[in-house]
């Protein structure tokens, strides 16, 4: 087999894994429900320097647990200006889970962990200062969804930003 081969089966393969590991996508706060986020704020406008919401913000007390919302591997830990302390994990179906607003996080880069598992702590850390402690959670797919393309307001990133209150058990 060529070498050209064997990377192109590596690559097939690797894509097929991260189809096929069950997401079972869960809430990732502790004891949190729906009722904990306003499920009309996902694309909500205008918002911020960012112009539109892409994600939900989950409502907790300070210190409640952030759980890992699908078994993943984190790929960045760390602050940003806006997002404040930040979690970028990358779950099933090819998918980035990303987690601001925190308290602290208790997990390191290229750290493996399961759906559920505890990875930092709510909080009201970057631009959630002074506001309700919250976690900003969005989910974004590396595979194009083409289909979700629009005229709204950034549109076009409709195609990579995902509803985590539809996906949400």
């Amino acid at each position: 087999m060529s070498i050209k081969r064997a990377i192109l089966t590596f690559v097939f393969i690797a894509l097929l894994a991260g189809f096929l590991i069950p997401e079972n996508l869960q809430i990732p706060v502790d004891s949190a429900s729906s009722k904990d986020w306003n499920e009309h704020s996902f694309w909500y406008e205008p918002w911020g320097k960012s112009g539109t919401h892409k994600g939900i913000d989950i409502f907790a007390d300070k210190g409640q647990a952030l759980l890992s919302s699908s078994p993943a591997i984190i790929l960045y830990t760390g602050e940003l200006a806006r997002g404040g302390k930040v979690i970028l994990s990358l779950g099933s179906k090819w998918r980035l889970h990303y987690y601001a607003h925190l308290e602290y996080s208790a997990v390191k880069r290229w750290q493996w962990v399961k759906g559920g598992e505890q990875i930092g702590l709510v909080g009201d850390s970057g631009n959630a200062k002074g506001k309700a402690p919250h976690v900003h959670y969005s989910i974004v797919t590396l595979l194009p969804y083409v289909w979700r393309i629009d005229n709204s307001t950034q549109g076009w990133k409709k195609m990579f930003y995902l509803d985590p209150s539809e996906l949400l058990m």
